[in-house]
């Protein structure tokens, strides 16, 4: 067990009950949380069914970044029922337009030594302020706000040391990229990244925070830098400076694993198709025509990285052919390049100013022409989610960024000829808090006819009678189990939104997966999906767990299944289990039945499932499987899911 590290002893100070052994489940106190609204119309949705009058937590905020196209009336309807819902519960309502909740609860409401979860998985933002911040699933967050510990496997921590000092055109962004192309995205489930060494210093808070960001790609719990000078001064700036606390590991800590990255030996880096760890050196890439370039979101939407792209757009237009959109994370930021001039630079550049929110981070909008190339400072670049079929997306830093909508093509920034933009931070920010809306109880909650409620599970039952609906690869995200773009609307109306559950994988002319899952559940059987390593990476929406309930599945079968994705398919009463023999996955072929005697016995008893294998010619086998369920865990799927119980 690692020891001295700071993540152990955030989580010592909030230890509730369990084990501390890795891997053993263990139970902390939760300080704050946050939502958004794709996932917090659900959260809330569930907080009321618990009866819960008000949170019990120092602090939750409910942020609207993610809906904000109102198309329709379904976003706006959202919107009402959040900050309606949030006013007599005691939770502080954020607006459209005010900013994307990770920024904008860094810029805040961050506070060093504090235990923060989140409805969206790149809550680990906060790590960069020195909280242990980490994403989960709605109903994880509601459980959170009406004063219950939340559950995670005591941590395993990998220690990154940091040395040296990054390299002009060299950005935080490409330091999470180096980690990615070490770690890959699957294999940390149970792990905690934390940055020690004499870089750290060397890093600001908005520098940390994209780092902590990203690192959510990585599949760990989150990542946490310590609080120090640049914390404080990151506070100062913010006007919040008695949040500030000093935190560290001690010098002699011991990881279960340490990785040494010198900062100086750190050169521009992209995210290629289709996954975050498909990592290259900008420099290999140098020379490809590019399309399309967004820079923004939560990982590269703070005022520093959009003023240095100021700094390098100025004066200049951007190639004639590309189209370049900006996404400030924050109102504080829009604003601040707009006082101080920046955001004209940028229009006359030849930019386009989004709308402050997640926008085309999500596939909300700007999806790029088939058949190109588009360049993005986001987080994710799975297939499809840029709102395009076959999309060719590439991830990067601003700086890379920017000189390749200058020059129109593939282009690494230390080699561009461009001047350096000598940024220095701000005296302080520009605050302006007014459009919080605080909680004041008594008020009318508003609920539009587009939303629902939480769909009801039943118990297992005494005897499982499957069918695997769908076999599937490795790295399934959670965008192709839920896609979300134009799909987001419906996250408040599940019957809805179940129709378009594994649309990708519909074949035109033949049944959906919905319909063959419905068909099943209405006929009395079971649905089981059969997947590969790495199920469920990504998003931390629940809807992949809750749309697939309603539509029937019991149970999920996998070499893998990720941290966050497990824990909702818990919460809502499927069974996650993972192959025994991980041959065995080559046995099973859709339509194949699964036929759990006992299912009820066998998990009461323990962790080894066995089923029998039905195969359309006739032949049986018998397979073993592991749930990897604590006794809590185990009574949930008994129950049909957390709100039974």
């Amino acid at each position: 067990m690692a020891r001295g590290t700071l993540t152990q002893k955030i989580i010592d100070a909030h230890f509730v009950s369990g084990s501390r052994t890795p891997g053993e489940p263990a139970a902390i106190r939760i300080d704050q949380t946050l939502t958004q609204d794709a996932t917090g119309t659900m959260a809330y949705l569930e907080l009321e069914a618990m009866k819960i009058p008000r949170v019990k937590t120092e602090l939750s905020v409910s942020y609207v970044d993610h809906n904000m196209m109102q198309n329709g009336p379904e976003n706006r309807n959202d919107h009402l029922y959040l900050q309606s819902v949030g006013a007599g519960k005691g939770v502080v309502f954020s607006p459209p337009g005010n900013g994307i909740c990770h920024q904008l609860h860094l810029e805040r409401f961050g506070i060093p030594g504090k235990t923060l979860i989140g409805s969206d998985s790149h809550t680990p933002t906060g790590g960069g302020i020195g909280m242990l911040a980490i994403g989960a699933g709605g109903l994880d967050v509601a459980l959170a706000m009406a004063g219950k510990p939340f559950r995670i496997p005591y941590p395993k921590v990998t220690g990154v040391k940091l040395t040296g000092k990054l390299r002009p055109f060299c950005a935080a962004k490409d330091v999470i990229l180096k980690l990615l192309s070490i770690l890959t995205t699957k294999g940390n489930v149970g792990t905690i990244v934390e940055y020690f060494g004499p870089g750290v210093a060397t890093l600001s808070v908005p520098q940390r925070a994209t780092v902590t960001n990203m690192g959510a790609e990585l599949g760990v719990t989150t990542s946490i830098f310590p609080s120090d000078e640049a914390t404080k001064e990151f506070l100062k700036r913010q006007k919040r400076e008695k949040d500030f606390k000093p935190l560290a590991a001690d010098p002699d800590a011991e990881y279960d694993r340490v990785i040494e990255i010198d900062l100086g030996s750190i050169v521009p880096m992209a995210a290629c198709p289709s996954s975050p760890d498909n990592v290259k050196p900008v420099a290999e890439l140098a020379g490809m025509k590019v399309d399309q370039v967004l820079i923004g979101s939560c990982t590269n939407g703070g005022f520093r990285d959009l003023a240095v792209v100021a700094g390098l757009l100025k004066g200049k237009h951007i190639s004639d052919h590309v189209t370049l959109g900006i996404a400030p994370g924050s109102r504080q930021t829009l604003e601040m390049l707009a006082r101080n001039g920046m955001l004209a630079d940028l229009v006359a550049a030849g930019a386009r100013i989004l709308e402050v929110g997640c926008g085309p981070c999500i596939g909300q909008g700007q999806s790029p022409a088939d058949g190109t190339v588009t360049v993005r400072t986001f987080n994710r670049n799975f297939a499809g989610r840029s709102g395009t079929k076959g999309d060719q997306s590439y991830l990067v830093s601003p700086e890379t960024a920017a000189a390749t909508a200058l020059a129109g093509v593939f282009t690494d920034p230390t080699a561009a000829g461009l001047p350096e933009v000598a940024f220095a931070e701000p005296e302080e920010y520009f605050i302006d808090d007014g459009f919080f809306k605080r909680p004041v109880p008594g008020g009318e909650i508003i609920r539009k006819p587009t939303i629902g409620a939480p769909p009801a599970n039943t118990p297992l039952p005494e005897d499982l009678d499957g069918v695997a609906v769908i076999k599937v690869g490795d790295k399934i995200t959670t965008d192709h189990i839920m896609p979300a773009g134009v799909h987001l609307k419906l996250r408040s109306n599940i019957p809805a939104y179940s129709k378009v559950v594994f649309e990708s994988f519909n074949k035109p002319g033949a049944p959906t997966f919905a319909e063959r899952a419905a068909a099943l559940r209405d006929a009395g059987r079971a649905g089981v999906i059969v997947a590969r390593d790495s199920y469920g990476q990504g998003s931390s929406r629940e809807h992949a767990a809750i749309c697939p309930m309603y539509l029937g599945i019991k149970a999920v079968i996998a070499l893998a299944i990720e941290r966050i994705h497990r824990a909702n398919l818990v919460n809502f009463g499927i069974l996650p289990l993972v192959f025994a023999n991980p041959a065995d996955y080559d046995l099973i072929d859709e339509n194949d039945s699964l036929f759990f005697s006992g299912i009820r016995k066998q998990l009461e008893k323990g962790n080894r499932i066995t089923a029998e294998l039905r195969k359309a010619d006739g032949t049986e086998k018998t397979l073993s499987f592991e749930a990897l369920l604590s006794e809590a865990d185990r009574n949930t799927i008994l129950a049909g899911g957390t709100l039974n119980q």
